[in-house]
């Protein structure tokens, strides 16, 4: 599993120019699933997401994390995280997850964060979505973890 995590001041998520949902502070995450991800790599990244300490403190120190801050999170599945860009000019996707592969992968992330954070900010899974984000820092970070790496 992959993760792009993107501390935002605000992103709205639309699709078709209609808006699904919106957040304010927080993080905008991106997801992506390949072979191997399962229910136990899903909760730790997750774990790892919202404990994450990448707010600033009263001294200016990246020290609070998003629950601190009472942040909010959107999560947006991008099946593109897994796409290799150095076999050819136009991007291979064969790592990634099948749809159906990674449709129940999603929602056990989305409703992972919504135990831990309550509030969940999500896209349309297998849509064509837009976002527009304000990113804070801009502070972004890739997050992976896979059976091979445990």
């Amino acid at each position: 599993m992959r993760a792009i995590v993107q501390r935002v001041n605000n992103a709205t998520l639309s699709v078709d120019d209609k808006i699904i949902s919106s957040i304010g502070t927080g993080y905008l995450v991106l997801v992506g699933y390949t072979q191997g991800d399962d229910e136990k790599i899903v909760k730790y990244m997750v774990d790892r997401v919202v404990g994450m300490r990448v707010f600033r403190d009263e001294n200016g120190k990246l020290n609070k994390t998003m629950e601190d801050v009472g942040g909010e999170v959107m999560v947006v599945s991008n099946f593109t995280l897994y796409g290799d860009c150095f076999s050819n000019r136009r991007p291979d996707f064969k790592r990634s997850l099948h749809f159906d592969e990674a449709l129940p992968l999603y929602n056990l992330t989305v409703e992972e964060f919504r135990t831990k954070l309550g509030k969940v900010a999500t896209g349309v899974f297998g849509e064509h979505m837009h976002i527009d984000m304000s990113n804070d820092g801009p502070v972004t970070l890739f997050l992976e973890k896979n059976a091979k790496k445990e």
